[in-house]
């Protein structure tokens, strides 16, 4: 049995969860998120606690380094893995997250494309060719070229990476996110009006700082981060206070605003799924998903 438990960041979402797995003791948590994979990145990603790991199962956290750089389709490889260890001892699973390709790529198993940095290092050193690239992919897939924008080099190089580098079209790789096809997982969105969810993200933010956040970051920066971990939200404004020496002050605020727009971003992506059950109240959503992990709406469609 499945459900998935979606939301905008600090609507919720995890301590929803987490009561709801202590109170049935076969729910284990399946992390949808992006940053939580990284190892050491605790504070400023709101990672369930080691005490909360104690009392539940959680799984996809601190898969890798974050000096790793690490991809959706490797997410999607662990997720199925952890899927199938639960189902084989009996349990049932809760995805939780607020991460939307992270999610799209889990519960609707999309058809991800792998990278070729070989073949991407060739595109990237083409880059000033812009027209020539395009061109380019429009004789090898139009159908791909027909939803890129010419101008957009970044998708147009991605396109021609996949297309060259796994020898089948870009536009092969199934309708897209824009797409919605039936459900395979119900997914239960707890909404929170932005008023709420801005007081929130301040006060969740500052009491990140007293817990040594500014410390967590410092340390994650001496080991080494990616280029992805350092664009987390949080920890790419506190960078700014300690490789450029930005006052700490104005990188906090940064961090609080730029918060903010990740909520309204993940909102957004969630609310453009018809298939979002949405629910004010977190009592009501619990109680929908007792209900999906007791019923035949649970079972997972493929």
């Amino acid at each position: 049995m499945a459900v998935a438990l979606v939301g905008a960041t600090a609507s919720g979402k995890s301590a929803l969860a987490h009561e709801l797995a202590l109170a049935n003791g076969d729910v284990e948590i399946l992390s949808v998120d992006s940053m939580c994979v990284y190892r050491g990145m605790d504070i400023g990603t709101a990672k369930a606690t080691l005490s909360e790991r104690r009392e539940v199962n959680y799984h996809l956290l601190d898969l890798v380094d974050p000096s790793d750089e690490y991809t959706v389709s490797e997410f999607q490889g662990a997720a199925r893995a952890a899927a199938s260890e639960v189902w084989a001892r009996g349990g049932s699973i809760l995805y939780v997250g607020g991460t939307g390709l992270y999610g799209r790529a889990v519960l609707d198993d999309l058809d991800i494309p792998g990278r070729f940095p070989e073949v991407r290092a060739e595109l990237d050193a083409r880059a000033d060719d812009g027209v020539g690239l395009y061109e380019q992919l429009r004789l090898l897939d139009s159908a791909a070229a027909e939803k890129i924008e010419p101008t957009n080099l970044r998708r147009v190089i991605r396109a021609l990476e996949v297309t060259l580098g796994s020898g089948r079209p870009f536009s092969s790789f199934g309708a897209g996110l824009r797409q919605y096809g039936p459900s395979r997982v119900v997914q239960v969105g707890l909404n929170c009006e932005f008023d709420v969810l801005d007081v929130r993200i301040r006060r969740r933010f500052e009491a990140w700082i007293e817990r040594g956040l500014v410390e967590e970051v410092a340390h994650l920066r001496e080991h080494g981060m990616s280029r992805t971990a350092r664009q987390a939200v949080g920890y790419r404004e506190l960078l700014r206070h300690l490789d450029e020496g930005a006052d700490l002050d104005r990188c906090v605020e940064d961090a609080i605003q730029q918060s903010r727009r990740l909520a309204r971003r993940q909102r957004s992506w969630f609310q453009r799924d018809p298939r979002v059950e949405w629910f004010d109240d977190p009592y009501d959503a619990a109680k929908r998903l007792e209900e999906v992990l007791g019923s035949p709406d649970g079972f997972v469609r493929d």
